[in-house]
């Protein structure tokens, strides 16, 4: 039941009450899409290292890219759609909650993925990755809503950190049932009792999802209705989008920042969903044991360095403005792609995972609050932000389908980098097209 006594937009509640909603959310990404999954599915396919699926052979790392990017296909057509719904009808939080619910269901059904049901194991890994990503539109969208213009780099880098520091806590309860399965009561020999442990971890994410969702729902407002409805909302978020489109002539530094952030987007988000599966692949361990609990370690150190990260990279905006902070942390990317093509010990893994976690957070979250200045003042924050979502996932769809396409050619995820390393270049140069400084406002 919808709150009489509303909380103001900038009020340190309404903004912690958003954030917590990162606590929830990112375990999804750190233990699915970063952890404990890759290890699962490569532990899982690492004796046939190609996979049948729809009539068709597949490098294991090359099919789950194919997979990810149809998803975005998926999250990046639904997205304007259910936007518009939502705009019309003045719940964007309904549609929140569905995606919510939709990922966390599909998180603990991930339990049930193995090779002979790779189909239906597919089918939930799908479905997660659209209720995430999707739900991320009507999240992202309620920042200017809830923060006022001098609080939201800060807000966003709260999200952020606090994002990390919910799923770490639940990442060390996995990594522990991983490694010591008989401490939980989980049978079997040591290989069998550590998978039987990971499927386990699935659930744990769908429920701490689903639960630790309650509090930010509780406390967001619904949204803005602007209009009747009829069967033109099922159009209305593609009309908003050519709106959006066409609004861009009239915000130059908008029109220029989009661009940019579409060619860095590309490389950043296809960087995090793969890393895993390139330790996992290209990373000389000492044993399969070594190798789990190195994988989860760095992501661990990734997601600990990037609390630091993230509001490090706040400050600096503040100081520095968020265009040339941007631009230096695209370079800092850059080098990184660089040192990652030759990396080959676990010790070069873990420094590359120390500099990532540096500058992962800090660009996600300097982009988002960076956009959310950009965009006009209007009560459909919706659709600014569902284009900045489609604007993102087209660039996962062509991330993801190239490194697939490299992967599976080459047979190697190293090629794959050089194609990153471009992209962060050519970001930071388009940000260099864009002047710090707006009405006398410091970006």
């Amino acid at each position: 039941m919808e709150k009489k006594d509303r909380l103001k937009k900038g009020n340190t509640r309404l903004i912690n009450a958003w954030a917590s909603y990162d606590w929830a959310n990112s375990v999804y990404p750190l233990v699915i899409s970063s952890t404990v999954f890759p290890i699962y599915y490569t532990t899982l396919s690492q004796e046939i290292n190609t996979i049948e699926f729809l009539g068709y052979d597949f490098k294991n790392t090359a099919l789950i890219s194919f997979v990810t990017a149809m998803a975005f296909v998926v999250v990046a057509f639904n997205s304007p759609l259910l936007s518009g719904i939502a705009d019309y009808i003045g719940n964007k939080k309904k549609f929140m909650k569905i995606f919510v619910y939709i990922g966390s269901v599909s998180c603990m059904g991930l339990y049930f993925f193995e090779l002979d049901s790779i189909y239906i194991g597919m089918l939930f890994y799908f479905l997660a990755l659209i209720g995430f990503w999707a739900s991320l539109v009507f999240y992202n969208s309620y920042l200017p809503d809830i923060a006022l213009p001098e609080q939201q780099d800060f807000a966003s880098a709260r999200g952020f950190s606090m994002g990390y520091v919910g799923s770490i806590l639940l990442l060390i309860f996995n990594l522990s049932m991983v490694l010591q399965p008989d401490w939980y009561g989980i049978t079997g020999n040591p290989q069998e009792s550590s998978m039987k442990a990971m499927k386990y971890s699935f659930v744990t994410v769908g429920l701490w999802w689903a639960v630790f969702s309650q509090y930010a729902f509780y406390h967001l407002p619904n949204g803005n209705s602007s209009g009747k409805v009829t069967k033109d909302i099922f159009w209305n978020g593609f009309l908003e989008l050519k709106k959006v489109w066409y609004q861009l002539d009239d915000y130059p530094v908008l029109k220029r920042f989009l661009p940019a952030f579409f060619v860095y987007s590309t490389a950043l988000q296809t960087v995090i969903l793969i890393a895993t599966y390139f330790g996992e692949e290209e990373i000389v361990w000492a044993n399969s044991e070594q190798k789990t609990i190195g994988l989860i370690v760095s992501i661990l150190l990734i997601q600990i360095v990037g609390i630091f990260g993230a509001y490090t990279t706040a400050y600096a905006s503040k100081r520095f403005g968020n265009i040339t902070t941007l631009i230096v942390v695209n370079f800092i990317w850059a080098v990184l792609c660089v040192f990652a093509f030759f990396i080959k010990t676990p010790t070069e893994f873990y420094t590359a995972a120390a500099g990532v976690g540096m500058v992962m957070g800090g660009i996600q979250a300097l982009s988002r609050s960076t956009y959310s200045k950009l965009i006009p003042e209007t009560d459909d924050t919706t659709s600014f932000f569902s284009f900045y979502d489609v604007t993102e996932k087209v660039g996962i769809i062509i991330g993801m389908s190239m490194f697939g396409i490299i992967d599976q050619i080459t047979g190697s995820m190293r090629n794959s980098i050089l194609f990153f390393l471009i992209l962060f270049v050519v970001g930071a140069l388009l940000l260099s097209r864009i002047p710090n400084n707006r009405i006398g406002n410091k970006l």
